[in-house]
């Protein structure tokens, strides 16, 4: 597409258009639909980001349904543009943007309210909440990356667990899961992988769990006592239930749990561990600690399924079936190699 300003039949000039897939009001897969709008504009302090691959996640269609109007302080407008992360080019800088250049190849995590989301062509972002993509990542996997992968970070700090010790992740299979694995193994922290079918399970030894286990199908507390007898010394947790919580009991009183806010349903019986709910950073601090793990490590996005942007309707289905790793989205190409 065009960034530049176009002009109506009568020759009045309109704002810079771009395709994105919009919502008119909240509901099933079907109040997706493509639409041309206006650019985002691009403040001072802003990144104007032009996406070649978003993530889809689970909460993309908590949000689609309306569960999100409002939760943010912040009232829903219309047409709404779904998408919290994605990579891409920069393709403008606000004024006081310094760390950025014109065609360098960025990843981020935004919120789509108040200005938008990633469902689109181009998405503008605080320059605070965009980052490089290491050199060895392909843009593909750092579009799903951002908010999964900093909140498994985050996860881990909470923990705060030493070389040695051990931490059950239960969704190894998952988003953020199977980034936790890979994360924690970075820090040497001996891993459970509580997994979902065998391709989850195989996917979470492939990243460095020590021992992974399906949860729908195994006994997880007899896996966790064969792991460590005396009790495990964490857990992030990134599926909620019955079965998660049951699990909980292989954690030792004196561990400590990590439970990000959004997974569902909380416990209703409180283990014997501390239990603490979190949301990820995704500071320019915690960007640059993460890449730096990326760039030290075989550090990888698993991503299941790639739709094009047109396909998005498939995608949200995509969500309720089963897969391991993410979902993404193919927005465009890159700014460099072609239109």
């Amino acid at each position: 597409m065009d960034s530049r300003a176009e002009r109506t039949a009568s020759g009045a000039l309109v704002a810079p258009q771009m395709n994105a897939i919009v919502l008119d009001r909240f509901g099933g897969v079907d109040e997706l639909s493509p639409r041309r709008i206006p650019l985002p504009a691009v403040g001072d302090n802003d990144v104007l980001i032009r996406v070649e691959f978003a993530g889809v996640g689970s909460w993309d269609a908590v949000e689609r349904e309306g569960h999100y109007d409002g939760a943010f302080g912040v009232a829903s407008t219309f047409p709404y543009v779904l998408g919290w992360d994605a990579a891409g080019r920069v393709a403008a800088v606000g004024r006081n943007v310094t760390r950025f250049d014109v065609g360098d190849r960025v990843y981020a995590a935004s919120m789509p309210v108040p200005r938008g989301g990633f469902y689109a062509e181009y998405g503008v972002v605080e320059a605070e909440f965009v980052a490089r993509v290491p050199d060895r990542m392909p843009t593909e996997q750092a579009g799903p990356l951002a908010w999964d992968a900093l909140t498994a970070l985050s996860g881990l700090d909470l923990l705060d667990l030493r070389p040695g010790q051990t931490l059950m992740v239960f969704g190894a299979s998952g988003g953020i899961g199977h980034m936790a694995v890979q994360l924690a193994r970075h820090s040497g922290i001996r891993v459970l992988a509580v997994a979902s079918g065998d391709d989850g399970v195989a996917l979470a030894r492939r990243l460095g769990a020590d021992h992974a286990v399906d949860g729908r199908r195994d006994d997880v507390l007899a896996a966790a006592s064969a792991f460590a007898p005396d009790g495990l010394d964490g857990a992030l947790v990134t599926v909620g239930g019955e079965t998660a919580e049951r699990s909980l009991g292989a954690i030792k009183g004196s561990g400590r749990i990590a439970w990000p806010n959004g997974v569902l349903p909380v416990p209703v019986t409180p283990p014997k561990a501390t239990l603490s709910h979190y949301d990820g950073d995704r500071s320019r601090t915690a960007t640059d600690r993460l890449n730096a793990i990326i760039e030290a490590s075989t550090f990888e996005v698993h991503v299941a399924r790639t739709f094009p942007l047109e396909r998005v309707v498939d995608a949200h289905r995509a969500l309720n079936d089963h897969y391991v790793g993410k979902l993404a989205l193919k927005v465009g190409q890159d700014a460099a190699n072609g239109p």
